[in-house]
């Protein structure tokens, strides 16, 4: 049985292997995705937690209205990053999944929606590692979303060729 560490490590540096894992179980997947949503609310709570420490030193009524409510504050803080993130990533995956069943129809392959959703939930681990890298050396949304994008279609297109292809029929 693969475990999540395989699956990161392949997702990360073999992506001839993604297409192997769309016969992964729905359970397992999702399972690997929840990883991922927990890594970038950790990531994203971090950064809310140095930010609103930053931007209380400079507004000194700021700083004693966040240490009366901070019991209050963090967690909500904490369930709206992960809600959040958990939505984007979803949509994400489903997005770039619809772009990966193109990419079976132009390249001739056998695979349906369900396969490539797998595939995508996989491949998007680089995207997702680079959009915390890229949060925390200051590079803009936009060009990180172009970087993101490209990756992911390059790793999809990898993983397309991988599937079988479709047989002509014989008459």
């Amino acid at each position: 049985m693969v475990t999540h560490l395989q699956i990161f490590i392949h997702s990360l540096f073999q992506p001839n292997k993604l297409a192997a894992y769309r016969l992964l179980t729905i359970g397992k997947v999702i399972q690997y995705v929840f990883i991922l949503i927990a890594i970038v609310t950790i990531f994203s709570f971090i950064q809310f937690l140095t930010g609103v420490s930053k931007t209380t030193i400079q507004f000194e009524g700021l700083q004693q209205y966040v240490s009366d409510i901070q019991w209050l504050l963090y967690p909500f803080a904490l369930l709206l990053l992960l809600l959040t993130s958990t939505v984007l990533l979803f949509v994400r995956i489903t997005i770039y999944a619809a772009i990966g069943t193109l990419l079976l129809k132009i390249f001739n392959r056998r695979g349906e929606y369900r396969h490539m959703w797998r595939t995508t939930a996989l491949a998007i681990t680089w995207s997702t590692l680079l959009s915390i890298l890229f949060s925390f050396i200051n590079i803009s949304s936009w060009f990180g979303t172009v970087v993101n994008a490209i990756i992911t279609i390059i790793l999809l297109t990898i993983a397309s060729l991988k599937y079988p292809k479709i047989e002509k029929k014989k008459f």
